[in-house]
């Protein structure tokens, strides 16, 4: 009595939490990140608890071979959506048909050769295997892809792996003492599904939970970086420098200051999709150059700005030349009937400094020296002098 009504509570909450994830799912719209998948294994596997409530157990037949398959393919659409979750673009329909089917057959065959009691323990090998794999996948990913969720990953295996447990447990109890095992008045049955009915309760707002820190730290990323080039934009410059700063009091940092030349020209000959495609080409000619560890910023317009880490003098200039160099023999694809867009850069390059109550003052020398230098003729690197109130040319 126990475990039907801790089964029926559980066909609930799958039911309820399938529901859930959906309209989380619509809300996401373009990055779902499993959660439309996660409904569809839920849904699965409450239609599976629902059908074993309204068919007896030992019964060959339809209902029960149904009850069966989606028992089976429940966890695997869980799994495809942690894969999604994670970034994995995995197909989610054909897998769990190819699987539907595959076991319907192979249920047919067990019976047909060895009886309900083979397969009854086939589903109960096959349900232990897969949750050995998936919890194995989950402490894996501890150490790859999911290093920054360490701590959630572990309670998953370890709740996941006691599934397993159960589940050949489950196995060896039926092969040792027949179907008898699979009453639901069986002290094991009754453990089971209140196992089962914690899962159920935990697992999904887990996976909720897991969906809003992602949102959170997508949030986070977005406000400190540049949404068209992807580099920082001045708040991430500013919390990354810090962050640098505090770190190692005693290090230094130089600044670069670069300006596309006559972008304004590039806009009205090629148009604004042209530019937009010059400024992301020109902030990834200068991610790739600058040395790991460097800060690249767009400070807003056609103007980025490279801190130079751990370097003295002579190593920051060769960065500075570096970029010009790659960006005057760089060409970048045109739009319509246009060919390749070639440009030049001209830099502002200061000398060291060592606090972030400095960035200020050696952003405006390095934005004079940077004005020196297209006064110049461009496509040049300025050392920075004391201020000054340069002249802006176009």
């Amino acid at each position: 009595m126990v475990a039907t009504v801790v089964l029926g509570m559980l066909c609930v909450h799958l039911l309820c939490f399938s529901g859930m994830f959906m309209l989380i799912s619509t809300r996401l719209r373009g990055r779902k990140m499993g959660t439309d998948v996660f409904a569809i294994g839920s849904l699965l596997l409450g239609l599976a608890y629902v059908l074993q409530l309204l068919d007896a157990p030992r019964t060959w037949g339809l209902m029960s071979v149904v009850n069966h398959t989606l028992t089976l393919c429940a966890p695997v659409a869980y799994g495809l959506g942690a894969a999604r979750f994670f970034d994995r673009p995995v197909s989610v329909v054909r897998p769990l048909l190819a699987l539907a089917g595959g076991y319907t057959v192979a249920q047919v065959l067990v019976q047909a050769m060895l009886g309900s009691e083979a397969r009854y323990a086939l589903l109960a090998a096959a349900c232990a295997l897969l949750f050995v794999v998936m919890a194995v996948v989950l402490l894996y990913g501890m150490r790859t892809f999911a290093r920054h969720l360490r701590a959630e990953m572990a309670v998953f295996a370890a709740l996941i792996g006691g599934l397993g447990a159960m589940n050949a447990a489950k196995c060896v109890l039926i092969l040792s003492g027949g179907l008898d095992s699979l009453d639901m008045g069986h002290p094991f049955q009754t453990a089971f599904y209140i196992y089962m009915s914690f899962l159920g309760t935990v697992l999904p707002p887990a996976v909720v939970w897991l969906v809003l820190h992602r949102l959170t730290d997508d949030l986070r990323v977005m406000a400190v970086h540049d949404p068209l080039t992807g580099v920082l934009n001045r708040r991430g410059l500013a919390d990354a420098l810090d962050a640098y700063f505090r770190s190692r009091p005693a290090a230094k940092a130089h600044l670069l200051m670069v300006d596309i030349d006559h972008f304004k020209r590039i806009n009205d000959t090629y148009g604004h999709k042209a530019g937009d495609i010059v400024l992301r080409a020109v902030a990834a000619i200068i991610q790739r150059t600058a040395r790991q560890g460097d800060l690249t910023c767009r400070l807003g317009g056609e103007e980025f700005v490279v801190i130079a880490l751990d370097t003295d003098s002579a190593g920051a200039m060769q960065l500075a030349e570096r970029v010009r160099d790659a960006i005057e023999h760089s060409e970048f694809p045109g739009v319509g009937p246009h060919g390749p867009i070639r440009c030049t850069v001209t830099l502002g390059l200061t000398g060291s400094f060592a606090s972030m109550d400095a960035l200020d003052a050696s952003m405006q020398q390095a934005d004079a020296a940077l004005y020196r230098g297209k006064r110049s003729g461009r496509n040049r690197v300025e050392w920075a002098q004391a201020p000054e109130a340069p002249g802006q040319p176009a």
